[in-house]
């Protein structure tokens, strides 16, 4: 069991990653840390995928020197699931602080319950 660990520390590490950024979106009151918690979560998929698409011993995909055979080279597909991921998770990033910024300008904090006071008070 420990020698498992050994070899795969990667993807331990990117399920105590996960888990930092769940623990910190479900707890946090504050948007800005509920932002961050759920970027932590992005990181920790993408280390994730980059660790599982890793084969020590074999060269990126692309054709040097001739080589042709398929098993000298890793598969590029997690290396470009984790590139389209990042894309995504800046422009969700992007969008979620903006709307922080409009609610932030309407209520004049980001505690999540204080805003959820104050929508109950004004009827929404």
């Amino acid at each position: 069991m420990g020698g498992n660990l050994l070899v795969n520390y990667g993807e331990a590490v990117a399920m105590i990653l996960f888990g930092i950024g769940f623990a910190n979106l479900l707890f946090q009151k504050n948007l800005i840390k509920k932002i961050i918690g759920f970027n932590i979560m992005d990181t920790a998929i993408y280390l994730f995928l980059a660790e599982k698409g890793y084969i020590a011993g074999r060269m990126p995909p692309i054709v040097v020197n001739g080589i042709q055979d398929v098993e000298a080279y890793i598969n590029p597909i997690p290396s470009g699931l984790v590139l389209t991921g990042i894309v995504v998770s800046v422009s969700v990033s992007a969008l979620m602080l903006s709307l922080t910024i409009r609610l932030y300008k309407r209520y004049h904090t980001l505690d999540l319950d204080e805003i959820s006071i104050r929508l109950r008070k004004e009827g929404l």
